[in-house]
């Protein structure tokens, strides 16, 4: 399996760099997993900027925890990526992108718009939370292959370093960003 690195993973992630500090590998090895395993999960070819859309919610569905320094990060990530859309004039993918983001944490499945990346995006999130035992079909040699390329590099210690902070402040509500 030949995974490459989408240019617009690695331009956007750097515009953060500074955001993200030492977390920087870790959220963009992320980012990849994230988009590779997307790919693999979602049909047919590249259509309607279908590698593009799953590249940029890759990049900016947890970006809020860093921007916005807060577990609570969904409407930091939403804000950022409705900027970035607009400014490249990307608008028309906004609500696709938005559900991409705004449902990547959800338990059930997205049942709105099947024509959407959402499903298929709340999949490869979980895949990669999961650190692969939750494959949703895919074998695994292409979640092994994926998590060679791109190494953890501490972003679930980081996961649970942050919850483990927002358990100590928030109690009721340690993931806010969790739906069924």
């Amino acid at each position: 399996m030949k995974l490459q690195t989408p240019e617009i993973i690695d331009a956007l992630t750097d515009s953060y760099r500074k955001t993200l500090g030492t977390d920087f590998n870790a959220y963009h090895n992320h980012c990849c997993r994230v988009y590779h395993f997307c790919m693999e999960l979602s049909e047919g070819e590249e259509s309607d900027g279908r590698n593009e859309k799953i590249a940029i919610a890759a990049v900016f569905h947890d970006l809020g925890i860093w921007e916005g320094k807060t577990f609570d990060y969904l409407p930091h990530s939403l804000r950022m990526a409705e900027v970035y859309l607009e400014n490249c004039g990307r608008n028309a993918w906004s609500g696709e992108i938005a559900a991409m983001i705004a449902e990547h944490h959800k338990l059930t499945p997205y049942r709105a718009n099947t024509t959407w990346l959402v499903e298929p995006f709340r999949k490869a999130d979980l895949t990669d939370l999961s650190l692969g035992t939750i494959r949703f079909g895919l074998s695994r040699e292409v979640v092994r292959d994926i998590r060679m390329r791109y190494p953890n590099a501490g972003f679930h210690r980081r996961l649970l370093q942050l919850t483990a902070g927002r358990i100590r402040t928030n109690p009721l509500d340690p993931l806010p960003m969790m739906k069924w």
